[in-house]
């Protein structure tokens, strides 16, 4: 999978992809980004990427031009052309204005180098996602990385100044995303977010593949594969629900002692106990994910019984 981040800050994704499980993917040519300088694609002296808002008022607004070329680098026509199939051309060698931000030392530089090169054409049915990261965008979700993750190629567009001129969005975006009801100076962090929480979702990235599984946010059980070894699972699948809490040594810190179920080694007992815990949490800190969230029977009852002790 690839990543594309089109921006007036390049140098900001040199220290996040250093990092972790980030710096892993890459070094281990699971995933590939490019980081794309908007700047490179202006024409006039002073690199201008923004202009004042027809309409007035306060702020900012980035130019239509510069990001339109920028994404044309990147084979990304308009919406339009590309829903009639037309081909993405994505060339041959790095783009204009592209940076590596992968360290020196990594192997994964030169891989991702070949890998653009050895990929000189994208067709449509090669899947491309074209994002802007933008406050007016539908809410970014586990759900929305998963969907990510099973795309081929995500092209993030990161706003800056009071936003980007609709045309953009309008002839090339396939959609709006937002991380959260705050504004942020741009949409870089955003586009962070974004690659981190679909990259930990591709085959390989993390240590267990079934973490991404077990924990907040994440799939029901009837989407989850039985444990080979036969031992019962001692969790359930989140289904929509936030994570259980979590316990490691010692098992008793600050005059708290770890929850006895979790010490017995019964398996049945120790999920019943954290499938109560997630209903719990979600409950207290996140009540409008219940609405959505795939509950059983025995959920719906534990749910009962856990508000009529709040009462």
């Amino acid at each position: 999978m690839r990543f594309e981040i089109v921006t007036i800050f390049p140098e900001f994704f040199t220290s996040i992809f250093e990092n972790g499980i980030l710096r892993r993917a890459l070094a281990e040519g699971l995933v590939s980004v490019g980081v794309h300088d908007l700047r490179a694609f202006t024409h006039d002296r002073h690199r201008t990427v923004d202009d004042r808002p027809f309409g007035g008022g306060e702020g900012m607004v980035l130019k239509p031009e510069p990001l339109a070329e920028a994404l044309a680098s990147l084979g990304i026509q308009p919406k339009a052309e590309r829903l009639a199939g037309e081909k993405l051309d994505s060339g041959s060698v790095l783009c204009q204005g592209t940076t590596s931000v992968v360290p020196e030392k990594l192997p994964i530089e030169r891989g991702a180098l070949a890998l653009e090169g050895n990929s000189t054409k994208q067709t449509s049915h090669q899947r491309t996602r074209v994002i802007l990261l933008s406050a007016q965008g539908r809410p970014f979700t586990q759900a929305m990385a998963r969907e990510l993750a099973a795309t081929e190629r995500v092209v993030l567009v990161c706003g800056r100044y009071e936003g980007v001129d609709e045309r953009i969005n309008q002839l090339y975006c396939d959609m709006e995303l937002s991380i959260g009801d705050y504004v942020l100076s741009g949409g870089e962090l955003a586009a962070a977010v974004v690659v981190d929480a679909t990259m930990r979702l591709l085959p390989g990235v993390l240590g267990n593949e079934a973490s991404s599984e077990f924990e907040s946010f994440g799939v029901a059980d009837a989407e989850i594969a039985s444990a080979e070894d036969g031992v019962p699972r001692s969790q359930h699948g989140a289904g929509g629900l936030l994570d259980y809490p979590h316990y490691t040594r010692p098992a008793e810190f600050g005059g708290l002692r770890v929850p006895e179920t979790l010490l017995n080694g019964d398996h049945a007992g120790i999920r019943r106990w954290r499938r109560e815990q997630q209903l719990r949490k979600t409950l207290a800190n996140r009540p409008d994910l219940l609405e959505g969230a795939a509950l059983s029977k025995e959920d719906h009852k534990l749910l009962e019984a856990i508000r009529l002790k709040l009462e």
